[in-house]
């Protein structure tokens, strides 16, 4: 059945995009349940990553990488696995790994291990060699608290080191990072994430609905979010184009007398 035509709203970037991104977050999901998520919103889905450790228990894993290329949605590895395998050494074989099992993306992070800014960077550029980098930038740990400064020169130099965009940390709880601990944004780190790389190259976490509607208010319905779950795909889509009470001002529109 074709899509409905008869309102006025907000433009959109469509598929592939560059902008406008919805990442979601993938905590565990069975097949069945990942075959379903795509089906009912595949359109309105770009990234799919393997929270944390996931892919490396997910013995739905083949199948579900290639549900995501049947659908055209890029799938990506957390970050938090490629930081414990680097501190064990092992960063290569993750990479190596990643590959054979047909990741086309990958996560790099410094939010658990003990990283600097330059292994950081060499990470990166090591796993710019094979895939689509997503850096990530902010600590997972709410007492680990970067400077505005701080927030846009990582930015800026984690694009420079090969980083195709940049995710600003907020967790699955949207408590840390670009938040307080309320939940509530840190706009001061929101602009200087900004300041390091563009809005069209960053990605907010916002895991929560107030806090995607305040995003989409500041940018526009193609500003790119993150950690989205993998169910309330279409859900963020009706807020980006103002079929939500949080963002209907953006369609509403005055009776004629």
């Amino acid at each position: 059945m074709a899509a409905p035509t008869f309102l006025n709203l907000p433009a959109r970037s469509s598929k592939p995009r560059a902008v406008g991104l919805t990442h979601v977050l993938d905590k565990g999901l069975t097949v069945e349940s990942t075959r379903s998520a795509l089906t009912a919103a595949a359109p309105h889905m770009d990234v799919w990553k393997f929270g944390w450790g996931t892919a490396y228990l997910d013995v739905g894993l083949a199948e579900k990488l290639q549900l995501l290329r049947t659908h055209g949605v890029r799938s990506c590895l957390g970050g938090t696995l490629l930081e414990i395998a680097w501190s064990q050494g092992r960063a290569e074989a993750c990479l190596e790994w990643a590959a054979a099992v047909g990741f086309d993306s990958v996560e790099v992070s410094r939010g658990v291990a003990r990283m600097s800014l330059d292994d950081k960077h060499a990470l990166l550029r090591l796993a710019a060699q094979r895939f689509v980098v997503l850096s990530e930038v902010g600590s997972k740990d709410p007492d680990e608290i970067l400077t505005a400064e701080q927030w846009t020169r990582e930015v800026a130099s984690d694009l420079a080191a090969g980083a195709h965009w940049v995710i600003t940390e907020g967790r699955e709880s949207g408590t840390v990072g670009i938040y307080q601990e309320d939940g509530a944004i840190r706009e001061d780190v929101v602009t200087a994430a900004v300041r390091g790389g563009g809005v069209a190259k960053v990605l907010f976490e916002a895991p929560h609905k107030d806090q995607q509607a305040w995003l989409i208010r500041a940018f526009g319905p193609d500003v790119n979010l993150a950690n989205i779950p993998a169910q309330e795909a279409v859900a963020l889509e009706t807020l980006r184009l103002g079929l939500r009470a949080d963002t209907c001002d953006l369609t509403l529109q005055r009776q004629p007398a």
